[in-house]
């Protein structure tokens, strides 16, 4: 039958792989905050079990090992590993790691579960805030482009600036003492640090899909991440033992998903929208900025992310 309806009309085929190509990457990175979430409150958990030290304890880890719940919690952290390199293997780094914002307000939803803490009142204002934030920025972004191959001479000046501000972050954040500055600059140096490991894991993950095992276990981004993935959580430890979690955490969440974004627009060529579409998106920053404020002042975060912080505070040993 002739004419001109489009009841028979089927989706275009570069449609649905854009739209494909859209939703996995949102939802791996979605499971990969959620696993590190459950990580964290699961870790949290156990450790409220064994006896505590001032010091370093040598048998804390053989204790730890005895708990069902810190094993979890140990699974939980693989999973997240591991969703995120699906994540970074299926889609921008661009859209990757800002979802990474979500991290924290899920930590304290699942804490309020699996934990029995009341969360306030003002704490799932401000996780509704830096949802909303975190979606009107995305939407108003819309990034585009997953390239899967980064030339060394795009890698060295990266590689190098990125290592250069950690540095200098690391030197300032030494010359002041424990307290808001200091918190602060070794926040945003662990923020540049995730950064550049979600970079250089993304495209650790294009060799392991393409060359094997073998072209993994040799690429030398494999064994880059690694070190800097390192250097991120030595560098977390120290941001939350600096200061007030209220002036490390915006300065890891706000820098991780910036910093990202400069990495993914340099580096792999991906693409976001410009022009007027930039108001929109500095308002969605403006709402996630004010939600990671709101959460990190309140007490509940403070008892399950930076435990010591008030006794430190007070001044008990």
């Amino acid at each position: 039958m002739a004419g001109g309806g489009t009841a028979g009309v089927t989706p275009s085929p570069i449609r649905e792989v854009a739209t494909l190509h859209t939703v996995l990457p949102v939802v791996f990175a979605v499971c990969a905050a959620l696993s590190n979430a459950v990580a964290t409150v699961l870790q949290r958990k156990a450790a409220l079990t064994v006896p505590s030290s001032q010091g370093l304890r040598a048998g804390l880890i053989a204790d730890l090992l005895r708990r069902p719940v810190w094993l979890a919690g140990i699974v939980a952290v693989i999973g997240a590993a591991v969703c995120q390199a699906l994540a970074l293997a299926t889609g921008p780094l661009t859209i990757v790691q800002p979802l990474f914002v979500l991290e924290l307000p899920l930590t304290l939803i699942v804490a309020s579960l699996l934990m029995r803490r009341h969360l306030p009142r003002t704490g799932w204002l401000a996780v509704t805030v830096v949802v909303a934030g975190l979606a009107v920025a995305l939407a108003a972004a819309s990034p585009t482009g997953n390239r899967t191959h980064v030339e060394l001479d795009r890698w060295i000046p990266a590689l190098a600036v990125c290592a250069g501000a950690v540095a200098g972050l690391a030197v300032a954040a030494l010359r002041r003492p424990e307290g808001r500055a200091r918190a602060a600059c070794l926040g945003a140096a662990t923020a540049i640090s995730y950064a550049v490991t979600a970079a250089l894991m993304k495209t650790a993950t294009h060799v392991l899909e393409e060359q094997g095992l073998v072209g993994f276990l040799t690429a030398w981004q494999t064994y880059a991440f690694a070190a800097t993935g390192v250097c991120a959580l030595f560098l977390l430890e120290n941001a939350m033992q600096a200061g007030p979690l209220v002036a490390s955490q915006p300065a890891l969440t706000l820098g991780d998903a910036m910093v990202s974004l400069a990495l993914g627009i340099t580096l792999y060529e991906e693409t976001v929208r410009t022009g007027w579409w930039l108001l929109p998106q500095l308002f969605g920053v403006a709402l996630i900025a004010a939600g990671v404020f709101a959460l990190a002042r309140i007490p509940f975060t403070r008892s399950l992310v930076a435990p010591d912080e008030e006794d430190r505070v007070a001044g008990v040993p």
